[in-house]
């Protein structure tokens, strides 16, 4: 059997020497900045070193077979990355389900004391076949040899019935402390005088082909890419809202549901759902529509969290988001219970 530590696998992006791809990872031209680093090209970047970790593994027993990414976990960003230094991924799988694979995911970069980026967690599912004919393969388990190994074990399994627990709590009718939340954004709008954001003006959309260049596995479309893309619109979505510099503070955790196949016409959205204090959270979906415009459907439902920022990282207030129709009301309910979870288990920049 395999244990956890042969999973192992590390990349090294060398952003302290090679300048040309330095240069590719910036948002601006400016090495001093502080959190100047493309957190879309980072997410794509993640999801290939995860399917390689996983791989790695699956091929071992099944070497035809491939993997997929099924869903990614919240990621928070514990420090801002300086684009100056090398990032270290180190991977490797945690639990071993039927056909599944959570990986985890360290981002580093050296230094006295090394400057932890952010943790993440993929779950991948190992496949055979292609088009209809595809199907789940079955895989043996890792053998746990501490007591380290074992509690990365147990944690994978606490974050999948989290995110049950999560997704439950999502659909409970509003607590009576959200009920008056809501009342007090409604009664705002009444005022003669409001002049506040409404959610419904802060929102941007965009289209895009898929193409061979794309391709990950046979017809189908690299995920990392279609993360990378959603994001990206998400931040400039966050830009109508946050006045001064919004950077990356948490991934919510990201489904996939429906494959992207070549020829497919994608529909990127971004809004703005949410905001608290220096917070904005932004909600991106990626429908498909198929080259003979015969099926479409939601491909990946995502939340960022973005925090609003001075050159120095300090945060700075963003306005507040008034939801007006019903469905922006389930949307901002949404993201204000993430947003409460997140603050209440981690510390976000």
């Amino acid at each position: 059997m395999t244990t956890p530590i042969e999973t192992s696998f590390y990349q090294i992006l060398p952003l302290s020497t090679d300048l040309k791809l330095r240069r590719r990872f910036m948002v601006i031209d400016d090495p001093d900045l502080q959190g100047n680093l493309r957190f879309g090209l980072l997410l794509e970047i993640l999801d290939k070193v995860a399917e390689e970790t996983a791989l790695k593994y699956v091929n071992r027993f099944h070497p035809e077979a491939r993997v997929v990414t099924a869903a990614i976990d919240n990621i928070l960003v514990r420090h801002a990355a300086d684009v100056t230094k090398d990032l270290i991924f180190a991977a490797r799988i945690n639990h071993i389900g039927r056909s599944s694979l959570e990986v985890g995911i360290r981002v580093e970069q050296p230094g006295e004391p090394k400057n932890h980026v952010a943790s993440c967690y993929f779950t991948m599912v190992a496949r055979s076949g292609t088009g209809e004919g595809a199907v789940s393969v079955p895989l043996p388990p890792l053998e746990y040899q501490d007591e380290l190994e074992k509690n990365r074990s147990a944690k994978a399994l606490a974050r999948r019935d989290e995110y049950r627990k999560h997704t439950a709590a999502l659909l409970e009718p509003p607590t009576r402390e959200e009920y008056e939340m809501f009342t007090a954004l409604h009664k705002a709008q009444d005022e003669p005088a409001f002049q506040g954001l409404l959610a419904g003006r802060v929102a941007t959309d965009s289209w895009e082909r898929m193409v061979p260049e794309f391709e990950n596995v046979p017809q189908k479309i690299f995920g990392g890419y279609l993360i990378r893309r959603a994001y990206e619109l998400a931040a400039i979505c966050s830009e109508i809202v946050a006045p001064d510099r919004p950077v990356v503070a948490a991934v919510n955790r990201i489904n996939f549901y429906e494959p992207v196949r070549m020829g497919d016409k994608l529909h990127y959205t971004a809004k703005v759902v949410y905001t608290k204090g220096s917070f904005v959270c932004v909600e991106a979906n990626i429908e498909r529509i198929s080259r003979d415009r015969t099926s479409r459907a939601l491909s990946n439902s995502c939340l960022f969290t973005f925090v609003n920022v001075g050159d120095n990282l300090e945060h700075l207030p963003v306005p507040q988001v008034y939801p007006t129709t019903y469905a922006e009301d389930a949307r901002y309910l949404t993201a204000h219970r993430s947003y409460t979870m997140l603050a209440e288990h981690y510390r976000i920049i």
